[in-house]
């Protein structure tokens, strides 16, 4: 056989199987989407077995902290399941209230519990459902008794867990509007139809007794 030859016939082989091995192993971690055995095949040498370097390729895999695994009619790398606690990230998601919500959310905390209609006759404008379900979403308020007038509207109060995020002990503690101008969180204008008590009756809530009875 000449040199020629053995060269044109070599390309025609299939590689050794440990080279295949590292052929399909290397394919797999670089897609970012399970591949197919079909797939595999398509990219590698003519005459090559992928789903036995598939076989090889499991069970060297066995006990690592990644496994070949078959997803389907595909096949991918994935984290060990054991382990998948330690790709686990716990972020803090930073939500921007819009003014609305933060109206809204004062209205209920100074003049709790109030029904969608006080609060929207203190804004002078509709309140829309997301602003009510965003401030629900977050479990700052929550519902609270219904009002014994027709209609028995639900009414809205702030929760515990609004409490605890600002550091207050009770509603009781909210700022009045002289210390909310000093801290620098309200500025000169008026909050729409004085959602906040006025600053010089000095008094942040009169008359919350049932805040958080259900």
């Amino acid at each position: 056989m000449t040199e020629t030859t053995a060269r044109e016939k070599s390309l025609f082989e299939a590689p050794p199987m440990a080279e295949q091995e590292r052929m399909v192993e290397a394919i797999l971690f670089a897609s970012a989407d399970p591949v197919t055995v079909a797939e595999l095949e398509a990219r590698m040498p003519h005459g090559s077995d992928p789903a036995e370097a598939l076989v090889h390729l499991r069970k060297r895999y066995e006990g690592r902290g990644v496994h070949v695994v078959r997803v389907g009619d595909a096949w991918a790398l994935r984290t060990a399941p054991d382990l998948g606690f330690l790709m686990q990230k716990e972020t803090v998601e930073t939500r921007k209230l819009s003014r609305a919500a933060i109206e809204t959310l004062a209205i209920i905390a100074y003049h709790q519990p109030c029904t969608r209609a006080e609060i929207e006759e203190i804004r002078g404008v509709a309140v829309s459902r997301g602003t009510v379900d965003q401030l629900l979403e977050l479990e700052w308020i929550r519902f609270g008794r219904r009002r014994m007038t027709p209609g028995r509207p639900v009414t809205y109060v702030v929760t515990q867990g609004f409490l605890d995020h600002f550091g207050l002990e009770s509603a009781r503690d909210l700022p009045g509007l002289k210390e909310l101008r000093a801290a620098g969180l309200l500025d000169n204008r008026p909050m729409p139809g004085g959602a906040l008590p006025a600053e010089e009756e000095g008094e942040a809530l009169e008359g919350q007794s049932e805040l958080f009875e259900d």
